[in-house]
């Protein structure tokens, strides 16, 4: 009934990347040319995040600009000053009859037993990841990103479309045991069409826990033994610990559904909600309170558009959870390093 189509090959969003390889973090930006209706979903117990109630039924029904994923735990946040910088140079977002506001929100990954505690996601990583947005939806010509910025992501095309790139630059999983133990994870991205109907899930798998095949129930990335030989259970290994204890190591798994179908943000909240089922089904333990996270479903149909997607919401939440755990699937098997690369990165 569906078939897999490139993320490319979609214009109602574009995502720009701005990755910093030594540091091992950075920004990845969804910009929304026409604007975008968006819920959220936040289940794990420590997010860091800006702007959610604009996703929220009660709060004003006004279009979102941008999503946007990054690392740096809370310092992260600062990424979106950047984007709304660049959005508002370019002339957009919400007028207030004084100024224009870009409405951009956004969630990070706590990444900073990766690469470089100290450097962390700013305002110019965020202002790069969002003109490669905008270069992308030709807002911008390509003279406007600066190929020599260390932040910034190749615009040559080379840089791979999912992995270690953008938020997902400085992503790990199986963390219960300390990252010595862990594995590299990153950005996947995963898209459907059906007809003229379309969705999309991009995450960023950052978990305490392991990851398995949605299909298989195989283990694709996790917890590893000392020596680094073989897999070992990160649920058995949390089962030790009955006693209170701090297991903030570095986590936290962040994505959005993106769909063409029309949606009012009550029903978005719904469908965000849906999709968590994909992170049961590939991550375990998952929904933590060393975990925050956090999934955005968001709408691109255009307000009164009377050809606009219709379907039924229980369709688009189902779909919504299948979509999302093959973009798990692709975070982790796009994002496979040597134990000795992964090892020279983490503390």
């Amino acid at each position: 009934m569906f078939t897999e189509i490139s993320v490319n090959d979609i214009n109602d969003f574009r995502l720009g990347h701005a990755s910093n390889k030594e540091a091992g973090t950075g920004v990845t930006v969804i910009y929304f040319p026409d604007g975008a209706t968006a819920g959220c979903d936040i289940s794990g117990g420590g997010p860091a995040s800006r702007e959610t109630p604009l996703t929220m039924p009660m709060t004003a029904d006004n279009p979102i600009n941008a999503i946007v994923l990054s690392g740096g735990s809370a310092y992260g946040l600062a990424a979106s000053d950047g984007v709304m910088t660049c959005l508002e140079e370019h002339g957009i977002g919400y007028n207030t009859g004084v100024s224009l506001v870009p409405l951009v929100c956004q969630s990070c990954i706590f990444d900073l037993g990766y690469g470089s505690s100290k450097i962390r996601p700013g305002s110019a990583m965020g202002y790069e990841a969002c003109i490669q947005a905008l270069m992308k939806a030709g807002v911008v010509g390509a003279g406007a990103v600066d190929a020599d910025a260390s932040t910034a992501a190749n615009s040559d095309g080379n840089e791979p479309i999912q992995g270690c790139i953008g938020a997902g630059t400085g992503a790990t999983v199986g963390k219960i045991m300390g990252m010595k133990q862990a594995e590299k994870s990153g950005l996947g991205i995963y898209s459907v069409k059906a007809g003229t109907f379309i969705m999309t899930a991009i995450v960023v798998v950052n978990a305490l826990g392991d990851i398995s095949d949605y299909e298989t129930g195989k283990k694709l990335a996790g917890l590893k033994n000392a020596d680094r030989t073989e897999y070992i259970s990160c649920e058995e290994a949390l089962y030790q610990f009955m006693a209170p204890r701090d297991m903030f190591t570095g986590n936290t798994t962040i994505g959005a559904v993106i769909t063409n179908a029309a949606f009012n943000k009550a029903e978005l909240n719904k469908i965000a909600s849906m999709a968590r089922n994909a992170y049961a089904r590939c991550i375990n333990p998952v929904g933590t309170m060393a975990d925050g996270d956090t999934i955005y479903a968001a709408s691109t149909a255009k307000r009164g558009d009377s050809e606009a997607v219709h379907v039924d919401i229980n369709f688009a939440g189902t779909l919504a959870a299948r979509v999302m755990s093959a973009a798990i699937k692709n975070a982790v098997m796009n994002s496979k390093i040597s134990d000795e690369e992964f090892l020279s990165m983490v503390k």
